[in-house]
Order: C-alpha cells, then sequence, then structure tokens
C-alpha cells in the first residue's frame, strides 16, 4: 500500500534489483543507456519557474498535434475543396490560393488559441501561487518529479479536494511530463500518487479533464482504471475539433493496518514485486 501523508520524500521503485529507486533510461536511442533515479516529492516554493515553464511548454506542444487532426477530418476537406472549387470558377488563381489558405490559418489559430489560452489562463490564476492553490489545503497536494542527485524537475501532477452534497473526491490537474522522460512509467506513477494519496484521504473517486488531442493521456487513464462519463465540445470545437474528456475513477478505501509512516517521511510498499 502507499501512503502519502505530511511534506514527504516519494522513492519509486522500480528495478526489481533496487527497491529504492524508480530508474529510467536517460537515452532510449543507444544502446548503452544511462540510468538514473527519478524521485516524486512535494512541490517545494524553489521550483516555480521549472515548474511554469515545463507547464507551459508541454502545454503549448498539443497545439500541431490538435491541428494536424483537425485538417484530416472531412469536414475541413470539404470545406478546402469547395473554397478550391470557388476560387477556379471565379476564374482567380488568387482567390483559389488565398481561400484555402485563410480557412486553414483560422482552423491553425483555433487550435492555437484553445491551448495558448489555456496556458495564459492558468499562468494568472492557480499557477500564480501554487502554493496558495495547491498546498494551502491538507486535502490537496502538488507534486514534481525530479532526477535524484540534479534536481531536475521534469514532471508534475497535482490533486484538489472536491464537495458535491456529501460526496467528497478529488480532481487530478496539471498532469505534465518532460518529453524526454515519457513512455518509461512516470505518467503511471503520478497518477498512482494522486490515487493513494486521495484514497488515504478517503476520497470516494478521482476525476479529471483532458482533450481528445491528448491520445497517450487518455490511454494512460483508460489503463489505470478511469473511464470517460462525459464528452463535451470545447467553444473552439467548430474549427479546431476538439473535445474536452471528462474520466473519473472510483476508489476503494484502503487497509490502513498496512501503512507505514516514517515521522515525516514515507515509502511505497508495492507488494510481489
Amino acid at each position: 500500500m502507499i501512503s502519502t501523508s505530511g511534506d514527504c520524500r516519494l522513492t519509486l521503485p522500480f528495478d526489481r534489483r533496487r527497491k529504492d529507486q524508480l530508474v529510467f533510461p536517460a537515452s532510449y536511442n543507444t544502446e548503452s543507456p544511462v540510468v538514473m533515479a527519478l524521485v516524486i516529492r512535494r512541490y517545494r516554493p524553489s521550483d516555480k519557474d521549472t515548474v511554469l515553464t515545463l507547464f507551459s511548454t508541454c502545454t503549448r506542444e498539443h497545439i500541431s498535434p490538435c491541428f494536424f487532426n483537425a485538417m484530416k477530418s472531412f469536414y475541413h476537406f470539404s470545406v478546402i475543396v469547395a473554397l478550391l472549387n470557388a476560387g477556379y470558377h471565379l476564374g482567380s488563381v488568387f482567390a483559389a490560393v488565398l481561400l484555402p489558405a485563410a480557412w486553414t490559418g483560422l482552423v491553425y489559430f483555433s487550435c492555437y488559441i484553445h491551448y495558448d489560452g489555456f496556458v495564459r489562463l492558468k499562468l494568472n490564476s492557480d499557477m500564480a501561487d501554487i502554493v496558495g492553490s495547491f498546498l494551502s489545503r491538507p486535502d490537496d497536494c502538488f507534486w514534481v518529479a525530479e532526477v535524484e542527485g540534479k534536481g531536475q524537475v521534469v514532471g508534475m501532477v497535482a490533486v484538489v479536494a472536491k464537495q458535491s452534497g456529501k460526496e467528497r473526491y478529488g480532481e487530478l490537474f496539471r498532469m505534465i511530463i518532460a518529453p524526454e522522460f515519457r513512455r518509461a512509467g512516470l505518467g503511471s506513477r503520478l497518477t498512482e500518487t494522486v490515487l493513494a494519496f486521495s484514497k488515504e484521504r478517503g476520497f470516494s473517486k478521482v476525476m479529471l479533464d483532458t482533450s481528445s488531442t491528448q491520445q497517450p493521456a487518455v490511454a494512460l487513464y483508460k489503463k489505470l482504471g478511469f473511464r470517460l462519463v462525459l464528452e463535451r465540445p470545447d467553444w473552439t470545437v467548430w474549427m479546431s475539433r476538439i473535445k474536452i474528456l471528462r474520466m473519473e475513477k472510483h476508489l476503494v478505501k484502503i487497509d490502513r493496518p498496512n501503512i507505514k509512516l516514517h515521522s515525516r517521511k514515507c515509502k511505497w510498499i508495492l507488494k510481489n514485486l
């Protein structure tokens, strides 16, 4: 079982040979990869600049995939063909080129405004005061993943307690992983950290929002037991074809006798490794 009480440092066992470290290759393209340990811990104010840069960069990287996915839709293909035909019938090469180009630009702008607008909104709201937004209440938390010994932050995740009537649940936010550390299990570990924390707090479930563009994230959440409960179009959907996906995972209460606490530190206890 997993305990995440207090201001704790989590060391994730990944390599069976070393139970105290989560080991990842630094490079996936070399025959002899360099191994390093990644540690998940609570956010500290000194992390702010790195966290904000990672959040901004990794969120905006969805703009291009969103654009290409939108342009592959039958809707936009039909519009571009119609605009080409309109330019042809007008007898204007300029119109035949300009009209489809203008439409393509509008599609890109819609994708850009969705993700860039989200970044700007959050940088001026909860991410402007991470401690106040995610660490001021005992049932909220914000974690970062860092390269042990280097202090390099390469991932993050947060959870906020919510109340709906008598039901208390957690909402997962800010799941971000640096590109070079993806597909190595870190996303699963960060999500499991949120789930363990939520179980310990007695939450009935964990909910999250993601977008249809982020298919690797959707696949990860489904693998960990989340299910899609709501699919709603974004206000830019007419152009960007984005859908906001609401997912949830119901939790089973933890068996507290199996939890080990070590003063202000805690560690993962994973059975059957």
